[in-house]
Protein backbone atom coordinates (compact mmCIF):
# COMPACT_ATOMS: atom_id res chain seq x y z
CA UNK A 1 0.00 0.00 0.00
CA UNK A 2 1.19 3.63 -0.53
CA UNK A 3 0.60 6.46 1.39
CA UNK A 4 -3.21 6.26 0.75
CA UNK A 5 -5.83 3.42 0.72
CA UNK A 6 -6.80 2.70 -2.99
CA UNK A 7 -10.35 1.73 -3.57
CA UNK A 8 -13.41 0.52 -5.96
CA UNK A 9 -17.03 1.64 -5.39
CA UNK A 10 -19.48 -1.00 -6.39
CA UNK A 11 -23.04 -0.41 -6.57
CA UNK A 12 -26.03 -0.65 -9.01
CA UNK A 13 -27.75 2.11 -7.12
CA UNK A 14 -26.44 5.44 -8.60
CA UNK A 15 -27.89 7.39 -5.40
CA UNK A 16 -25.58 5.02 -3.21
CA UNK A 17 -22.43 5.36 -5.48
CA UNK A 18 -22.99 9.22 -5.48
CA UNK A 19 -22.67 9.11 -1.45
CA UNK A 20 -20.07 6.88 -1.47
CA UNK A 21 -17.50 9.12 -3.65
CA UNK A 22 -18.90 12.40 -1.70
CA UNK A 23 -17.79 10.78 1.30
CA UNK A 24 -14.71 8.89 -0.02
CA UNK A 25 -14.07 12.55 -1.20
CA UNK A 26 -13.70 13.91 2.36
CA UNK A 27 -10.86 11.65 3.59
CA UNK A 28 -7.67 12.12 2.32
CA UNK A 29 -6.27 8.87 3.16
CA UNK A 30 -8.59 7.32 0.44
CA UNK A 31 -7.70 7.22 -3.24
CA UNK A 32 -10.71 6.25 -5.51
CA UNK A 33 -9.82 4.24 -8.54
CA UNK A 34 -13.13 3.88 -10.19
CA UNK A 35 -16.69 3.25 -9.57
CA UNK A 36 -18.49 0.32 -10.73
CA UNK A 37 -22.12 -0.36 -11.29
CA UNK A 38 -22.26 -4.03 -11.16
CA UNK A 39 -19.70 -7.08 -10.21
CA UNK A 40 -19.16 -7.91 -13.69
CA UNK A 41 -18.01 -3.77 -14.25
CA UNK A 42 -16.01 -4.74 -10.67
CA UNK A 43 -14.25 -7.72 -12.70
CA UNK A 44 -13.20 -5.95 -15.68
CA UNK A 45 -11.30 -2.78 -13.25
CA UNK A 46 -9.77 -5.29 -11.37
CA UNK A 47 -7.42 -6.75 -13.87
CA UNK A 48 -6.55 -3.22 -14.37
CA UNK A 49 -6.24 -1.95 -11.06
CA UNK A 50 -4.38 -3.43 -8.07
CA UNK A 51 -6.49 -2.06 -5.22
CA UNK A 52 -6.44 -2.13 -1.42
CA UNK A 53 -10.05 -1.95 -0.73
CA UNK A 54 -13.57 -2.96 -2.06
CA UNK A 55 -16.61 -0.74 -1.16
CA UNK A 56 -19.27 -3.72 -2.53
CA UNK A 57 -22.83 -3.42 -2.75
CA UNK A 58 -24.51 -6.72 -1.77
CA UNK A 59 -27.82 -7.18 -3.98
CA UNK A 60 -26.71 -6.28 -7.55
CA UNK A 61 -27.75 -8.36 -10.85
CA UNK A 62 -26.18 -11.21 -12.20
CA UNK A 63 -24.41 -11.80 -9.43
CA UNK A 64 -24.40 -10.45 -6.05
CA UNK A 65 -21.35 -9.26 -4.07
CA UNK A 66 -21.52 -12.00 -1.92
CA UNK A 67 -20.86 -14.38 -4.85
CA UNK A 68 -18.74 -12.11 -6.66
CA UNK A 69 -16.53 -12.50 -3.33
CA UNK A 70 -16.79 -16.00 -2.89
CA UNK A 71 -15.59 -16.87 -6.69
CA UNK A 72 -12.18 -14.26 -6.30
CA UNK A 73 -9.17 -15.91 -5.69
CA UNK A 74 -6.80 -13.12 -3.94
CA UNK A 75 -9.38 -10.53 -3.01
CA UNK A 76 -8.51 -7.07 -1.52
CA UNK A 77 -9.94 -6.18 2.02
CA UNK A 78 -13.83 -5.91 1.29
CA UNK A 79 -16.39 -3.38 3.39
CA UNK A 80 -19.78 -4.31 2.10
CA UNK A 81 -22.74 -1.83 1.55
CA UNK A 82 -26.22 -3.21 1.79
CA UNK A 83 -29.73 -2.57 3.23
CA UNK A 84 -30.33 -6.41 4.28
CA UNK A 85 -28.68 -6.66 8.09
CA UNK A 86 -29.03 -10.92 6.83
CA UNK A 87 -26.08 -11.09 5.00
CA UNK A 88 -24.02 -9.88 8.22
CA UNK A 89 -22.74 -13.43 8.83
CA UNK A 90 -21.49 -14.47 5.20
CA UNK A 91 -19.39 -10.71 5.79
CA UNK A 92 -18.04 -12.95 8.75
CA UNK A 93 -17.55 -15.86 7.20
CA UNK A 94 -15.50 -13.95 4.19
CA UNK A 95 -13.16 -12.32 6.35
CA UNK A 96 -14.64 -8.87 5.31
CA UNK A 97 -13.43 -5.54 6.74
CA UNK A 98 -17.05 -3.69 7.43
CA UNK A 99 -20.50 -3.60 7.33
CA UNK A 100 -21.80 -0.78 6.80
CA UNK A 101 -26.29 -0.88 6.59
CA UNK A 102 -27.82 1.56 4.21
CA UNK A 103 -28.48 3.96 4.45
CA UNK A 104 -25.49 4.97 5.81
CA UNK A 105 -24.48 7.74 8.09
CA UNK A 106 -21.46 9.75 7.68
CA UNK A 107 -20.42 9.20 10.88
CA UNK A 108 -20.30 4.99 10.68
CA UNK A 109 -19.05 5.39 7.24
CA UNK A 110 -15.62 7.26 9.07
CA UNK A 111 -15.48 5.11 10.88
CA UNK A 112 -15.26 2.12 8.85
CA UNK A 113 -12.64 4.27 7.38
CA UNK A 114 -10.60 5.17 10.54
CA UNK A 115 -10.88 0.91 10.93
CA UNK A 116 -8.95 0.52 7.55
CA UNK A 117 -6.66 2.70 8.11
CA UNK A 118 -5.61 1.51 11.09
CA UNK A 119 -5.63 -2.12 9.59
CA UNK A 120 -3.01 -0.83 6.67
CA UNK A 121 -1.17 1.21 9.34
CA UNK A 122 -0.22 -2.28 10.80
CA UNK A 123 0.29 -4.03 7.69
CA UNK A 124 3.21 -1.88 7.29
CA UNK A 125 4.48 -1.19 10.59
CA UNK A 126 8.74 -1.66 10.77
CA UNK A 127 9.50 -4.13 13.58
CA UNK A 128 5.94 -5.73 13.47
CA UNK A 129 6.66 -9.39 13.92
CA UNK A 130 9.26 -11.46 14.22
CA UNK A 131 11.26 -12.56 11.16
CA UNK A 132 9.79 -16.00 10.85
CA UNK A 133 6.03 -17.80 10.77
CA UNK A 134 4.72 -20.84 11.42
CA UNK A 135 2.65 -22.30 9.05
CA UNK A 136 0.41 -25.80 9.69
CA UNK A 137 1.78 -28.79 7.16
CA UNK A 138 1.97 -32.29 6.96
CA UNK A 139 0.21 -32.61 10.77
CA UNK A 140 2.80 -30.44 12.09
CA UNK A 141 3.56 -26.86 12.37
CA UNK A 142 6.80 -25.83 10.79
CA UNK A 143 9.26 -22.22 11.19
CA UNK A 144 9.58 -20.36 8.10
CA UNK A 145 12.28 -17.89 7.82
CA UNK A 146 11.52 -14.90 5.76
CA UNK A 147 15.07 -14.77 4.62
CA UNK A 148 14.83 -18.54 3.48
CA UNK A 149 11.74 -18.19 0.85
CA UNK A 150 12.49 -17.46 -2.57
CA UNK A 151 8.36 -17.55 -3.91
CA UNK A 152 4.74 -18.43 -3.34
CA UNK A 153 2.54 -20.01 -5.39
CA UNK A 154 -1.10 -20.12 -5.23
CA UNK A 155 -2.55 -23.75 -5.43
CA UNK A 156 -6.33 -24.06 -5.35
CA UNK A 157 -6.70 -23.89 -1.51
CA UNK A 158 -2.98 -24.00 -0.64
CA UNK A 159 -0.12 -22.03 -1.06
CA UNK A 160 3.44 -23.75 -1.87
CA UNK A 161 6.13 -22.18 -0.13
CA UNK A 162 9.61 -22.40 -2.06
CA UNK A 163 13.02 -22.52 0.05
CA UNK A 164 16.15 -23.08 -1.73
CA UNK A 165 15.77 -27.36 -1.31
CA UNK A 166 12.57 -27.69 -0.08
CA UNK A 167 9.17 -27.00 -0.42
CA UNK A 168 6.12 -26.65 2.02
CA UNK A 169 2.36 -26.76 0.95
CA UNK A 170 -0.17 -25.37 3.64
CA UNK A 171 -4.18 -24.75 3.86
CA UNK A 172 -4.14 -20.73 2.76
CA UNK A 173 -4.64 -18.23 0.31
CA UNK A 174 -1.38 -16.15 -1.09
CA UNK A 175 -3.40 -12.83 0.37
CA UNK A 176 -3.61 -14.31 4.03
CA UNK A 177 -0.25 -15.55 3.26
CA UNK A 178 1.02 -11.92 1.81
CA UNK A 179 -0.18 -10.24 4.77
CA UNK A 180 1.88 -12.41 7.06
CA UNK A 181 5.19 -11.24 5.18
CA UNK A 182 7.14 -8.44 5.35
CA UNK A 183 6.15 -5.56 2.76
CA UNK A 184 9.82 -4.67 2.03
CA UNK A 185 11.08 -7.71 1.18
CA UNK A 186 8.05 -9.70 -0.86
CA UNK A 187 5.82 -8.54 -3.97
CA UNK A 188 3.21 -9.81 -5.83
CA UNK A 189 4.11 -10.56 -9.06
CA UNK A 190 0.96 -12.22 -10.36
CA UNK A 191 -2.35 -13.33 -8.69
CA UNK A 192 -1.15 -16.88 -8.00
CA UNK A 193 3.02 -15.55 -7.20
CA UNK A 194 4.80 -13.75 -4.35
CA UNK A 195 8.66 -13.13 -4.73
CA UNK A 196 11.65 -12.55 -2.51
CA UNK A 197 12.72 -9.26 -3.87
CA UNK A 198 16.35 -9.65 -3.24
CA UNK A 199 15.97 -13.40 -4.39
CA UNK A 200 15.33 -12.76 -8.08
CA UNK A 201 18.36 -13.06 -10.07
CA UNK A 202 17.52 -12.20 -13.84
CA UNK A 203 14.76 -10.73 -15.55
CA UNK A 204 13.30 -11.96 -18.79
CA UNK A 205 10.00 -10.45 -20.51
CA UNK A 206 7.49 -11.42 -18.32
CA UNK A 207 9.87 -14.59 -16.38
CA UNK A 208 11.61 -14.11 -13.01
CA UNK A 209 14.34 -16.24 -12.60
CA UNK A 210 15.27 -16.86 -8.90
CA UNK A 211 17.89 -19.84 -9.38
CA UNK A 212 16.53 -22.96 -11.33
CA UNK A 213 13.16 -21.75 -11.10
CA UNK A 214 10.77 -19.17 -13.29
CA UNK A 215 7.95 -17.23 -12.12
CA UNK A 216 5.46 -14.83 -14.09
CA UNK A 217 4.85 -11.48 -13.92
CA UNK A 218 1.62 -10.77 -14.91
CA UNK A 219 1.24 -7.87 -17.30
CA UNK A 220 -1.05 -5.49 -14.98
CA UNK A 221 1.69 -5.59 -12.44
CA UNK A 222 4.86 -6.04 -14.02
CA UNK A 223 5.66 -1.88 -13.77
CA UNK A 224 5.11 -1.65 -10.02
CA UNK A 225 7.48 -5.63 -9.86
CA UNK A 226 10.04 -3.37 -11.80
CA UNK A 227 9.96 -0.75 -10.02
CA UNK A 228 10.23 -2.33 -7.30
CA UNK A 229 12.99 -4.91 -8.12
CA UNK A 230 14.89 -3.01 -9.85
CA UNK A 231 14.90 0.50 -8.33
Amino acid sequence: MSDKISCIITDDEPFARKGLQGYIEKIGFFDLKGVCEDALQLSDMLQQENVDLLFLDIQMPHITGVEFLRALRNPPKVIFTTAYQQYAIDGFDLDVMDYLLKPIPYDRFLKAALKAKDYFAMREKPGNSVPYIFVKANGKLEKIAFADILFVEAMENYVAIYQENKKIVTHSTIKSLLEKLPQKQFIQTHKSYVVAIDKVGTIEGNTLHIGEYKVPMSKYLREEVLGVIVK
